[in-house]
């Protein structure tokens, strides 16, 4: 058995993580703050965060307009915003989209390069430091080198990260959850869900990452019930837990084929990230039944649940309102086969297989 476990991100969890931790925002003189068109500021998360600056005696500029689902060329010109403010560092503020554009901007802010040179996590001068601050508990962003772009050249959602894109420290406060509507409760709620089952499929899943997972998935199937009934206003801190836990797996296994097949519905259709990786779970399931029978017996066993109970639950929680254009499938087809989660599946990578798998989901 052979196996590695790096982690170089500094967590702090816990609500009042950022004004109990002003001190280890000492990254630099100057702050460049990431941040949504509302949720930074209606979480309470960016006046905490400019308060704890002003303590410390740091400079900071915000920039609050990442939508959902952050385009590769805004982050490029955000950066560019960063390096003009001349950023000593970069905190993101939000959900997985802010995240996820605080490390495109930590690029950029250091590197003025093409947007497709983003993807080849290759930078000649490195890549700025980053805080991580999450408003939502979904995707375990803060804990993870990658970040997802939608990237409209090329129309799909496509990834990059490496070492030099963890968020140095990530500060974690439940609070700014409390407010959340019940449907991104549920949504971002099933994407956490989803990177730890998925962590448990992966080729890289190794004893680490099972161990992490393996708990994490036992924790959400004792909440399962209460998410259903939208009695969530007591689940925030564990919700969050589970978020970060699965950050953590899958900094080091990846995601798989549910996240793969679930991009275009996303980019073509608008549909939130963790919804439409539940919606196309039931199908996923059927693949692993099929290529990864003891893996799949493993996770549910952490999770509690049957394969039948599982997808009865996300069909039941988890509907979308959309009929896709049928004609699309062989490029969604095409593009999932080109993605890395689609070949770390252990099951089988070919975009006529794919194209299959879309006409099931939608039949």
């Amino acid at each position: 058995m052979e196996f590695g476990f790096h982690f170089p991100t500094k967590i702090r969890f816990g609500r009042g993580a950022v004004q109990n931790n002003g001190a280890a925002l000492r990254l630099g003189e100057r702050a460049f703050i990431v941040t949504g068109k509302h949720s930074g500021r209606a979480s309470g998360a960016l006046a905490d965060v400019i308060a704890a600056l002003t303590h410390q005696k740091i400079e900071c500029s915000v920039f609050e307009g990442i939508g959902n689902n952050p385009d590769v060329e805004q982050c490029r010109a955000v950066g560019a915003q960063a390096r003009a403010f001349h950023a000593d560092f970069i905190i993101g503020i939000g959900g997985g989209s802010p995240l996820d554009a605080a490390k495109a901007v930590a690029v950029f802010a250091a590197n003025d390069i093409p947007a497709e040179q983003l993807f080849t996590n290759s930078y000649e001068s490195g890549v700025l430091p980053i805080v991580a601050v999450p408003t939502t508990s979904g995707t375990g962003s803060e804990a993870t080198p990658w970040s997802v772009m939608t990237w409209h050249t090329v129309k799909t959602k496509r990834s990059f990260g490496s070492l030099q894109t963890y968020p140095c420290l990530a500060l974690l406060d439940p609070t700014y959850t409390d407010s959340l509507p019940l449907a991104i409760t549920r949504s971002t709620a099933m994407d956490a869900f989803t990177h730890c089952f998925e962590s448990v499929i992966s080729v890289k899943a190794s004893p680490l990452t099972d161990a992490l997972s393996f708990h994490a998935l036992e924790r959400f199937g004792k909440l399962m019930p209460q998410l259903e009934l939208g009695d969530v206003a007591s689940l925030r801190d564990e919700l969050m837990l589970i978020s970060l836990l699965g950050g953590v797996a899958i900094s080091h296994t990846g995601t798989t084929l549910m996240h793969s097949i679930a991009y275009p519905l996303t980019y073509f259709h608008g549909t939130p990230h963790g919804l439409a990786n539940a919606f196309v779970l039931p199908m996923y399931l059927k693949e692993l039944a099929a290529y990864r029978p003891e893996r799949l017996a493993t996770a549910l066993g952490a999770l509690g649940m049957s394969q039948a109970e599982l997808a009865a639950y996300v069909q039941r929680n988890c509907p979308i309102d959309f009929t896709p254009d049928r004609t699309m499938f062989p490029l969604w087809a095409e593009q999932t086969a080109a993605q890395g989660g689609a070949r770390n599946t252990g099951t089988p990578v070919d975009a006529s297989h794919f194209e299959e798998l879309y006409a099931e989901i939608f039949q």
